[in-house]
């Protein structure tokens, strides 16, 4: 009777099962056989399938099939929505996996592949564990070779960024009569050749002694190649022929206001320190001082050494990307990146608010990789870089009571010069070069003194109310 009692309240089919194991035992109880110890064979045959009903019942609980309720969360269309999600989840997170993989090299990009099948974020730590068995990154540990990276789940695409391009990044102290300093510098070429700024190489008016710091840790002595004080770009040689990582080049043509920048470099002799930001201007024109170099007005930038004398004397006129990638002395020569750890600029500049020795303000400046690198190149070649003469006097179109828009106003022209050939006269107001804007006297000097001379480039101006374009034939500036 007890076991027909615990039977009772469950008849639905699915409970059928039950009921019969409680009559079964019922009569093993009632209806012993003659001679059976307690557990006659009435039970024992009733236990095997109870075990393998009970086995069933687990495994149904492990595996819950789709419910015909729609509340439940197993009905099949819940499941299958939660399912979907995160199988898209997991799909968003391989774009991105691949993506970032661009920007790392094709050595860690099969890493970043494996990783993403994996899932997502273990992806991620799959690619930088990958990076940290070639002893890029390092987790944890504070080297002047390495980046370090306490969080590698967490890690950013800043980080591959600063991982691969720290090899071709270097430090370069500077010793000379007038004092020293420190500075940054990139390398072109295997064979040991680094691009950086004319300024940290010139110290006094005897050639310094110079010391070039790699990411490794390792120390070589380097010379001078040559110095270009009209684009402050400068290339030294190491005096070992390496094989040395070699920057890898991006294209300054193609950059865009709001595009990410990563800045590397030694500021205030702290080598390996990487700063990121955005392109906060383009086609900038600044001036900078600079010696040996013929007058023209001095400008709120500075380009200091730390612990030297700052440049003095009159100045240049540069085209610069913008960037609020935070930059300071030290920092010139070093590179300005973009999010594919190509080079994009050489940074040569800051605003100052307080003359010189003032740190960043947000206010950074790089030389175009596209004009640095021509002039590098030519420094390596002959010795002697290229500059576009117009041969013509400027001012302010905006000094000038008559001029009725802003640009450079021509004050006078040079007989036989490439202005005068082209129809410029005292008076015009030049408003484009080559498709950029000028809107003063140092956006066309900076402009022109990018192409090379002898470069054919556009010029447009205003005369008498009306706006002419010419072709021009640029002069060289020797």
């Amino acid at each position: 009777m007890k076991g027909v009692n615990v039977a009772t309240p469950d008849t639905q089919s699915e409970n059928s099962e039950p009921v019969k194991r409680t009559r079964a035992a019922k009569k093993t109880e009632s209806t012993p056989a003659a001679g059976d110890g307690p557990n006659g064979v009435e039970m024992t045959t009733t236990d095997a399938p109870e075990r393998s009903r009970t086995s069933r019942s687990a495994q149904q609980r492990e595996t819950p099939a789709s419910s015909n309720y729609p509340g439940s969360p197993y009905a099949a269309g819940v499941y299958r929505g939660v399912a979907d999600s995160v199988a898209g989840q997991r799909l968003l997170a391989f774009d991105e996996d691949k993506r970032r993989a661009r920007s790392l090299g094709m050595f860690v990009t099969a890493a970043l592949l494996v990783g993403g099948l994996l899932g997502g974020t273990a992806g991620g730590a799959f690619a930088i564990w990958n990076l940290s068995s070639r002893g890029l990154v390092t987790p944890g540990v504070t080297s002047p070779e390495t980046i370090t990276v306490n969080s590698p789940m967490q890690a950013s695409e800043i980080t591959a960024v600063a991982a691969t391009a720290m090899p071709s990044v270097v430090t370069i102290e500077v010793a000379g009569d007038n004092g020293a300093g420190s500075g940054s510098g990139v390398i072109i070429e295997q064979s040991g050749y680094v691009m950086t700024n004319a300024h940290v190489v010139s110290i006094g008016s005897e050639e310094p002694f110079m010391r070039v710091t790699m990411s490794d840790g390792r120390l070589f002595e380097a010379t001078v190649v040559g110095r270009d004080v009209l684009s402050d770009i400068a290339v030294i040689k190491i005096s070992n022929d390496g094989p040395f990582e070699v920057m890898a080049l991006g294209d300054s043509s193609r950059l865009n206001v709001g595009d990410q920048t990563i800045a590397i470099g030694a500021p205030l002799s702290l080598p390996g320190t990487v700063t990121s930001g955005i392109v906060s201007a383009m086609n900038r024109s600044i001036t900078v001082g600079a010696s040996e170099v013929p007058g023209e007005e001095d400008g709120q930038f500075d380009f200091d050494l730390p612990g030297g004398s700052p440049m003095t004397g009159t100045s240049i006129s540069l085209p610069v990307i913008q960037t609020d990638a935070s930059i300071n002395p030290g920092n010139s020569g070093g590179a300005l990146l973009n999010r594919n750890g190509e080079l994009i600029g050489v940074n040569v500049a800051i605003a100052s608010t307080g003359g010189q020795g003032s740190g960043s303000i947000g206010l950074g400046f790089a030389i175009p990789v596209n004009f640095a690198i021509r002039i590098a190149q030519e420094i390596m070649a002959g010795g002697q870089a290229s500059h576009g003469l117009l041969g013509a006097l400027v001012t302010d179109a905006q000094s000038v009571a008559a001029a009725t828009v802003t640009g450079a106003y021509i004050d006078s022209v040079t007989p036989g010069g490439a202005a005068d050939i082209s129809g410029l006269r005292a008076g015009d107001v030049v408003t484009r070069f080559n498709g950029l804007p000028v809107t003063n006297r140092i956006d066309l000097t900076a402009q022109v003194r990018t192409l090379s001379g002898g470069t054919k480039a556009t010029m447009t101006y205003v005369r008498g109310g009306n706006s002419y374009t010419v072709e021009v034939t640029l002069g060289n500036l020797g």
